[in-house]
C-alpha cells in the first residue's frame, strides 16, 4: 500500500496566490533588474522557468541563489519526515537534465500528490556538496492551480547518470537484487542493485585501476530503496507490509518512488511497497573427501565467568540468556557442516580450565553425545581479548606433534596470534593417512582505529592496516618452513579470517608463493563470506600448500550467516533464541574436503 502522504498545518488553497507583501515587493523590484546572459533560463512570458533549466546538466544548478518561479505537478509531499515535497513538470526537452525539483518552505503549505502548483524561490543545494547534493528550491510563495498527473520515467536498466533524474518519478520493470539490510533497522533502508549482487572492488581485481573501474560500476549499479520517514530505529518498515526482512540476495520487483539524493547516495524515496522474491535459505555443503576442515568466525564468543556471572561480557553477550542463544546457533552451524576439524576466530581469551569460552563451546558440542576435543597451547595463543582456536573429532583424528604459536613482529599487539596444530586421520583406533597441519589465523582488522604511516587508509581500496597485514602473512609463511609443530608433513592448511578480500595483497604474497585458493582449485565461482556496505567479498580463505592441494577434493561457503538479516540474531539480542543456524555470525563458515 502506499505510503500514508503527510497531514501538514492546514492553510486555506484554491486558486489563491499565496505571495506575501515582501515577496510582491522582491518580485517587482526583481523586474526592473538586466536579466542574467548567463546562463539563460529562457523564462515564458510570464516569467515561469523549466524546471529542467533549474537542474542543468551538472551537479550544481546553473541558476544557484537565483530566485525563480516554477510551474508543476507535486509527486509526494514528504514535508513531515524530509522537511519538503517533490514538483515535476512535463520538461524542457533535454533528457540530460532533471523535470523535478524538491521544495521546501519555512510555512510549508498543505499539498497533495496530484497537485498543480506555481511555487517561487531561491534555488538552493540541500546538503553536502561534495557527497552530492540535491538541487532544491526554497519557496517564498505557492499557489494551487489544479489538479495534474505525472507518469513515472520507466527504467529497464542502471542509467549511466542518476544526476538527470534527481528528484523525478520513477518505476524500475528491470529486476533488483538486495545487497544488504545494513540500514534497515536504523533508517528504514534496503540496499539493492542491477544486473546482480555487488562484489567489494578488491575481491576481483587488484587495488589500483582495475578495482576502480568495479567500484565506479558498482555506483552507477546501486539504488537505495528508502522509506521516506528518515525516522532513527524505526518500529516498523511499511513497505515490508508486516513481512520479516528479507535475505541478501533477494529479487525486489517493481520498484518505484522518487529519485533522491541525501547522505551522499541516490536513493528511491519509495511510494509504494515493492514486491520482494525472498531469496531461499541454502542446505548445509557437503563436499568429498576423507577428512573435512572448516573455518568459523564466531562474532565474539564470551562466556562471562563462566559461572553465570560477569555479564555483561566485553564483546559478546550481554545476559545469560543471550549465550545461550549464541552458543545455541554457533552448535546448530557446526554440527550442520559435520566438519573433523574446525579452525575458530574470536574465541574469548580466557585459557582452557572447565569454565573457558572454549570448554563451554565444546562441551555443548558434545551434548547429547560427542566426540569434540580442543587444541590446549597452555597459554593464550597471545595476549588480545580474543583469540583463534583450534576443535577436532577424537573418533576422527589425533593431535601430531605440537601445539605451536607466532607471538612476535605483528602478532604480538595487531593481528591475533596464529595457532598451528599437526593431525593424523585414525581409523579403528589406527592411524589412517598422513599427518597434516591446520593453522588458524585472524588477521588485523580494516577499521582505522590507531592506524599510522603506512597502516593508513591509502585510498586504495584495502583500508587501513593494510601493511601490517601484509607483513602478518611474510612472518606466517617464514614461521611455517621452519616447521613448528615438529611434523615434518608438507601437507598444510592456513585457514581463518585474514580481513582481506581475495585480490588484496596479503592473499596476493600468499598465492605468489605457492599456496593455493582452495575455492579457486575446487572452481568455486562468487565464493563470498561476508557482506560489508551491500558489497559481497571474501575476508575468510583456505590457503593450501601445493602437497594438500593435489589431495583438495571439495570446497564450499555455506551463506547461513552474511547474507541474514542483523535483526533479531546478534548475540546481543535475546528475542531470537532458537538454537538455529541461521545469522549465528556475520561472516560464513568455510568447509574443505581433502582425500587422506
Amino acid at each position: 500500500m502506499p505510503v500514508p502522504a503527510p497531514r501538514l498545518p492546514s492553510i486555506v488553497l484554491s486558486s489563491t496566490v499565496l505571495w506575501p507583501a515582501a515577496l510582491l515587493l522582491a518580485g517587482l523590484l526583481a523586474g526592473c533588474e538586466t536579466p542574467p546572459s548567463e546562463p539563460s533560463a529562457a523564462p515564458r512570458p510570464d516569467g515561469i522557468v523549466a524546471i529542467g533549466q533549474v537542474q542543468g546538466d551538472g551537479a550544481t544548478s546553473p541558476l544557484l541563489d537565483r530566485t525563480v518561479a516554477i510551474e508543476g505537478v507535486v509527486t509526494g509531499n514528504f514535508a513531515r519526515h524530509l522537511g519538503g515535497w517533490f514538483v515535476q513538470d512535463a520538461g524542457d526537452g533535454d533528457a540530460a537534465t532533471s523535470d523535478a525539483l524538491f521544495v521546501v518552505a519555512d510555512e510549508p503549505p498543505e499539498l497533495r500528490a496530484g497537485d498543480r502548483v506555481r511555487v517561487r524561490g531561491r534555488v538552493v543545494e540541500h546538503g553536502d556538496r561534495a557527497r552530492g547534493a540535491l538541487t532544491t528550491l526554497q519557496a517564498d510563495g505557492v499557489e494551487v492551480l489544479g489538479r495534474g498527473e505525472v507518469a513515472p520515467v520507466v527504467l529497464a536498466a542502471a542509467p549511466d547518470d542518476w544526476e538527470r533524474y534527481e528528484g523525478m518519478r520513477v518505476r524500475v520493470d528491470a529486476p533488483l537484487t538486495l545487497d544488504g539490510q545494513h540500514e534497515l533497522s536504523r533508517r528504514g533502508v534496503l540496499h539493492a542493485s542491477f544486473d546482480g549482487r555487488l562484489f567489494a572492488p578488491t575481491e576481483l581485481a587488484a587495488p589500483g585501476a582495475g578495482a576502480d573501474r568495479i567500484a565506479a560500476d558498482n555506483a552507477r549499479r546501486r539504488l537505495l530503496l528508502d522509506d521516506a520517514m528518515a525516522q532513527e530505529d524505526p518500529r516498523e518498515v511499511w513497505y515490508l507490509e508486516g513481512r520479516p526482512p528479507p535475505r541478501s540476495g533477494s529479487r525486489v520487483n517493481g520498484a518505484e518512488g522518487i529519485v533522491d539524493q541525501r547522505w551522499g547516495e541516490y536513493r528511491l524515496q519509495l511510494t509504494a511497497a515493492p514486491r520482494i522474491e525472498p531469496a531461499p535459505r541454502p542446505v548445509p555443503p557437503t563436499v568429498a573427501g576423507t577428512v573435512r576442515v572448516a573455518a568459523f568466525n564466531l562474532q565474539n564468543l564470551f562466556n562471562g565467568d563462566g559461572r553465570g556471572g560477569g555479564f555483561p561480557t566485553e564483546r559478546g553477550a550481554r545476559t545469560p540468556a543471550q549465550l545461550e542463544a549464541q552458543l545455541g546457533r554457533l552448535v546448530a552451524t557446526i554440527r550442520a557442516l559435520d566438519p573433523h576439524v574446525a579452525a575458530l576466530m574470536e574465541l574469548e581469551n580466557d585459557g582452557y580450565g572447565p569454565e573457558s569460552s572454549i570448554a563451554q563451546l565444546v562441551d555443548a558440542l558434545n551434548a547429547g553425545g560427542g566426540d569434540w576435543r580442543f587444541v590446549d597451547s597452555g597459554r593464550g595463543p597471545g595476549g588480545d581479548a580474543i583469540r583463534v582456536g583450534l576443535l577436532y573429532r577424537a573418533s576422527r583424528l589425533r593431535q601430531a606433534g605440537r601445539p605451536a604459536m607466532l607471538e612476535d613482529g605483528p602478532f604480538r599487539a595487531h593481528s591475533r596470534v596464529p595457532l598451528a596444530q599437526g593431525f593424523v586421520p585414525v581409523a579403528a583406533g589406527r592411524d589412517d593417512g598422513p599427518a597434516f597441519v591446520v593453522v588458524a589465523n585472524h588477521f588485523k582488522s580494516k577499521g582505522c582505529r590507531e592506524a599510522e604511516g603506512a597502516d593508513r587508509d591509502q585510498g586504495d581500496g584495502q583500508a587501513c592496516w593494510n601493511a601490517t597485514r601484509v607483513e602478518s602473512a611474510r612472518r606466517l609463511l617464514a614461521w611455517l618452513e621452519r616447521d613448528p609443530t615438529g611434523t615434518g608433513s608438507d601437507l598444510l592448511a592456513i585457514v581463518g579470517d585474514f580481513n582481506a578480500y581475495a585480490q588484496e595483497d596479503p592473499m596476493r604474497l600468499l598465492r605468489e608463493q605457492g599456496w593455493q585458493d582452495a575455492m579457486a582449485v575446487a572452481k568455486v565461482d562468487g565464493a563470498y563470506s561476508y557482506v560489508y556496505g551491500g558489497q559481497v567479498g571474501r575476508l575468510d580463505h583456505a590457503l593450501l600448500s601445493p602437497a594438500l592441494a593435489a589431495r583438495l577434493a571439495g570446497a564450499a561457503v555455506w551463506h547461513s550467516n552474511a547474507d541474514e538479516p542483523n535483526v533479531g540474531h546478534r548475540a546481543g539480542n535475546a528475542r531470537d533464541r532458537a538454537a538455529t543456524p541461521w545469522r549465528s555470525s556475520d561472516h560464513d563458515p568455510l568447509l574443505v574436503g581433502l582425500d587422506l
